[in-house]
């Protein structure tokens, strides 16, 4: 098989004396689309920042492309298309200018930019809102227009924190629509999500964390094969969490006192 597009080995990150992530390892292959689950707190986001540069681990590595993402996270931008959460953008401009900004980041000419950004300004509906400052866009516009940032170098992954997030549904559907033609094209899509049904219906393959630690990994029918007796996805990720919850015993201080 190809080599991983994303390759992480007991990657792991501490903060003190608290541990946001132990021991991870995970591939993603070309083509895959590949979700991230887990609760509040599992190390999503935390895991996500250290792929793209802007955590360094506190143990174990994380390569894209063969690339050391915080050691190489220069070239490593360059591959990956990006949409945290929440995106944040500069104040003083405006849409347009961003989409003009990040594409020269990325060495576009203006001509390139026009026409890469066109089709996608008009399929996420955002051409009206274009001369307003971002900073002033609702939560949704804003994942609209990070979405056609990401997208704009054509990029071989894409990874997306929460992406559906604040958009309504029919921004979510052409989202969705967006990640398969991406997959069907030979890219990667590495994406987190709290939405299990919106996983199950585009995920080749899951991954589950929990309390900082992967609890799963799998292609989809295998998972719910092994754990789920083949049902749902959903029953895929309380079986799986709910095994790694410790059961509770007697107070050893009570016991003793």
């Amino acid at each position: 098989m190809d080599e991983p597009i994303v390759e992480t080995r007991g990657l792991g990150k501490r903060y003190g004396r608290f541990d946001a992530l132990q021991g991870l390892d995970l591939d993603v292959r070309r083509g895959e689309v590949f979700a991230f689950l887990g609760p509040n707190g599992a190390g999503k986001t935390t895991t996500i920042r250290m792929l793209m540069g802007l955590l360094q681990p506190s143990s174990g590595t994380a390569r894209i492309l063969g690339l050391d993402c915080f050691g190489d996270r220069a070239e490593v931008k360059r591959a990956v298309g990006y949409l945290p959460d929440d995106p944040i953008f500069y104040d003083f401009l405006r849409g347009r200018e961003l989409i003009q900004f990040v594409g020269e980041m990325h060495g576009l000419t203006r001509r390139e930019i026009r026409q890469r950004s066109s089709p996608l300004i008009e399929r996420f509906d955002l051409k009206d809102a274009l001369e307003e400052y971002a900073v002033n866009y609702s939560r949704g516009m804003k994942k609209k227009l990070g979405m056609i940032c990401a997208l704009l170098h054509d990029p071989t992954l894409l990874i997306l924190d929460e992406p559906t997030s604040g958009l309504d549904p029919l921004a979510s559907r052409l989202l969705h629509e967006l990640i398969r033609e991406r997959a069907r094209e030979g890219r990667s899509v590495f994406f987190s999500t709290h939405l299990l049904d919106q996983a199950e219906k585009l995920c080749d393959r899951v991954g589950i964390l929990f309390k900082g630690r992967k609890v799963a990994d799998g292609a989809l029918e295998q998972l719910r094969a092994d754990l789920a007796e083949g049902g749902s996805l959903e029953v895929v990720f309380f079986a799986v969490t709910s095994a790694s919850v410790p059961a509770e015993g007697p107070d050893p201080g009570r016991a003793r006192a």
